[in-house]
């Protein structure tokens, strides 16, 4: 037996992170507020009332930042546009300030020999698009398909991995359902609105991306797709578990890898929506072709028929909120899976990693499938000497990797990982309080210290080959 478990010798070893949660220089360059600047700064949103509206200063500090990337021998970093910073309003023409932005960070980055990876939307809709109607509109799709041109045209030059959209289920039911993101709305009805203008903006962008890029461009999505599974075998548990995956899964994956919603999803839904908004063209439009896809996550989702305690809070791992952010489910329960937990309340479970690559492999063969996220939040805290130690997180990325390494193995065309985050950032509405990164931002300095696991990560890229056990020392 040997004593590690090589990955192939062109695996892409990278880090991600998105505009709004590291860049800060909210008013600077023409930028205008998305709609997680307008939630953030409404009272009660985020912990503490934390905004993006510093972060971790990336647009003042990004050349350090991408030098701490080489440091860490990264072969890429995926990073996302703000649209507010290249087109404020939505609308018009681009704004060069904000693109140029950009245009100095790749350089930077291909100066390292560090690949880009360019994701269009991570979640910050300009505010003046969400005044207008925000993703259940079906302008905004044809907004973000102009917008995705211009940022092409600026940068389809230098960048070769293109993604249109991170985690599109989170824009939709969590943003338009739930509540707990951005814009803060609550209507399931325009939650599934939204979900299809997603997937429309997606079809449009890719599109105008394939307008725009040269030949050699890559163009791929990133899904949040869930790991659902029931407590049982029985009939009822068995079809909560069918409903949620396609309200979790079917709904993104259907439309863009297959051209058309599951049908089930129609049925099941129908007393939230009679789907009116889906125009003849539209699936068409979403189904294009794809040369990768990406997948992000975390942890399973365990269900069951609705339990007879209605008030036992659901723990979906989304969020504390009154309102679902699964339409037509009330009578679906949540449950929390058993076993280690990371800072967000959610259990480590790589065997949920390789069942889901293994999932798209089936659904998208000759699909290239990258792992765009991946990643623990630790209550991580400097020792006296100044040294960040998070052993947790280590074990957790080397259950991970391993778990993508025996995908492999078992057949999957994984050909990269992408661990989140580069560094700690604005999480969204736990605001500064969950730290996820593999370098520690000390807030009030800004000063960067590479955790244990950032160096521990390092050295797998380095060699390409994963230990075969981790023992925390």
């Amino acid at each position: 037996m040997t004593e590690s478990l090589a990955f192939p010798a062109d695996f892409l070893w990278g880090a991600a992170t998105s505009a709004y949660q590291i860049e800060g220089a909210v008013r600077e360059d023409g930028r205008t507020p998305s709609i997680w600047d307008t939630f953030s700064h409404t009272p009660g949103r985020t912990a503490d009332g934390d905004t993006g509206d510093v972060a971790v200063e990336h647009y003042h500090r990004y050349r350090d930042d991408v030098a701490l990337m080489a440091d860490l021998g990264l072969g890429a970093y995926r990073f996302s546009v703000s649209w507010s910073r290249v087109q404020p309003t939505g609308r018009g023409p681009a704004v060069q300030r904000g693109l140029d932005f950009y245009r100095r960070l790749v350089d930077e980055l291909l100066e390292k020999g560090i690949k880009p990876a360019l994701t269009l939307y991570h979640w910050d809709l300009p505010q003046e698009l969400e005044d207008a109607g925000g993703w259940p509109a079906r302008e905004t799709a044809h907004r973000f398909a102009e917008y995705a041109g211009f940022v092409a045209e600026a940068l389809g030059d230098r960048v070769e991995s293109w993604i249109t959209l991170n985690e599109p289920w989170c824009s939709a039911f969590l943003g338009y359902g739930s509540g707990v993101h951005a814009p803060g709305r609550t209507d399931p009805a325009a939650a599934l609105q939204a979900a299809h203008h997603l997937n429309l903006a997606h079809g449009l962008g890719t599109q105008a991306l394939r307008a725009a890029l040269p030949a050699r461009a890559k163009v791929a999505v990133s899904l949040n797709s869930s790991v659902v599974r029931a407590v049982s075998d029985s009939p009822a548990d068995q079809d909560a578990r069918r409903r949620i995956d396609n309200l979790a899964n079917g709904v993104f994956h259907g439309p863009m890898l297959h051209g058309a919603y599951p049908a089930d999803l129609l049925t099941d839904t129908a007393r939230v929506t009679d789907w009116s908004f889906v125009h003849d063209g539209d699936l068409a439009a979403a189904h294009q072709p794809l040369d990768a896809l990406g997948l992000n996550y975390y942890t399973p989702a365990l269900v069951s028929a609705a339990h007879d305690d209605p008030g036992n809070p659901r723990a979906d791992g989304h969020g504390a909120s009154e309102h679902s952010p699964w339409p037509a489910s009330d009578d679906v329960a949540f449950h929390q899976t058993p076993g280690d937990r990371t800072e967000m309340g959610w259990t480590i479970d790589p065997t949920g990693l390789h069942e889901l690559i293994m999932r798209y492999t089936r659904e998208a063969p000759g699909l290239p499938l990258y792992v765009t996220e991946n990643g623990a939040a630790y209550d991580d805290k400097p020792d006296p000497e100044g040294r960040v130690h998070d052993p947790e997180r280590i074990a957790y990325l080397h259950g991970h990797l391993a778990a993508v390494r025996r995908a492999i193995t078992d057949g999957a065309d994984v050909r990269g990982y992408y661990l989140w985050s580069l560094m700690d950032n604005f999480e969204w509405s736990y605001g500064y309080s969950k730290r996820f990164g593999a370098v520690y931002v000390d807030y009030e300095t800004q000063a960067r210290i590479p955790k244990s696991s950032a160096h521990w990560y390092a050295g797998v890229a380095s060699t390409g080959e994963l230990p075969r056990e981790y023992v925390a020392d």
